[in-house]
Parts: C-alpha cells; sequence; structure tokens
C-alpha cells in the first residue's frame, strides 16, 4: 500500500469516527446525563462518543498532515492480499460478546472480547491475550459490577 492510500484511508477512518462519536453523544441527550457527581444512564454513552469523536479528529489531524511513522504500514503477504485477521477477530469477538453476553453473563463475555480481540494482532500470544483477558474480567467487575451496579449478571447461570 503506498503512502498517499494510507494517508487517505487514515483521514476517512478519523472522519467516520468523529461521525460515530457525534452520533453517539447525540442520541445519549435523550437520556438524562446528570452531573459527574450523579450521573445519569445518557452520562456514558455522551463521554464516550465525545471520546470517540475526538480520537477521529487527532486521526483525520495526522493523516492530513502526511506524517507517517516509521513501519507504520501494514506488510502484505506478498501475493498482494490484504490481511484480514485483526478485522475477523473484531467482527467475531462483538459477536462472541453479544451470545456470551445474553447467555453466560458478563464476565465470559468480557474475556470473550477482550481474548479474541487480542488475537487479532498477529505480535500477541495466546498467553498474553490470556492474561489481558483476565485483567480486563478484573476491571469489569471492579467498574461495571461493583462501582456502577450494572444489571448485567457476572455469570448467568449464578443468578
Amino acid at each position: 500500500m503506498n503512502d498517499s492510500s494510507r494517508i487517505k484511508k487514515d483521514y476517512y477512518g478519523g472522519a467516520l469516527l468523529m461521525i460515530v462519536g457525534i452520533a453517539a453523544s447525540y442520541a445519549s441527550v435523550s437520556y438524562r446525563i446528570g452531573t459527574l457527581s450523579s450521573m445519569g444512564p445518557g452520562y456514558f454513552p455522551f463521554a464516550l462518543g465525545i471520546l470517540i469523536a475526538i480520537t477521529g479528529a487527532l486521526i483525520a489531524i495526522m493523516a492530513r498532515s502526511g506524517k507517517e511513522e516509521d513501519g507504520a504500514a501494514l506488510p502484505g503477504h506478498g501475493h498482494g492480499l490484504p490481511d484480514l485477521r485483526g478485522s475477523a477477530c473484531i467482527i467475531l469477538a462483538t459477536v462472541a460478546f453479544y451470545f456470551a453476553g445474553e447467555y453466560l453473563g458478563l464476565l465470559p463475555a468480557t474475556f470473550a472480547i477482550t481474548f479474541i480481540s487480542a488475537m487479532g494482532d498477529r505480535d500477541n500470544t495466546w498467553k498474553q491475550a490470556f492474561v489481558l483477558s483476565l485483567a480486563m474480567v478484573v476491571i469489569a467487575t471492579v467498574v461495571f459490577h461493583w462501582a456502577l451496579k450494572l444489571q448485567m449478571p457476572l455469570f448467568t447461570w449464578m443468578s
């Protein structure tokens, strides 16, 4: 992939992230947002949408400047085929999160989405993905179950 097409993809990807972030923030306004000390159901989606929009803007700005870090271009397979492992793992992880969340609970769903997504990076080993997934399970328990009192059970067979 040449530098020009890489920069163009980054620019449009950043613009798409900005649109998604702004749309998420706009949709969350229909819920009560509340304040930082008394968050409503719309607070987290609103804040997340703003962060996604800012991230998209930064990606687009970096692409627009035309500067690319050394080694930032993705290596091909040598056959002219794109590397779809990362994309496939992210899609599979999202589907796995949905089904694991529905039928198994928050912790198996968190483990599944983290492990499968981590395996999308060719540099990660299964051991690294496993440790990362366990760490995210602990974080999900503390943040979503304990702090935010999310109504999703940790394990469906225990509720």
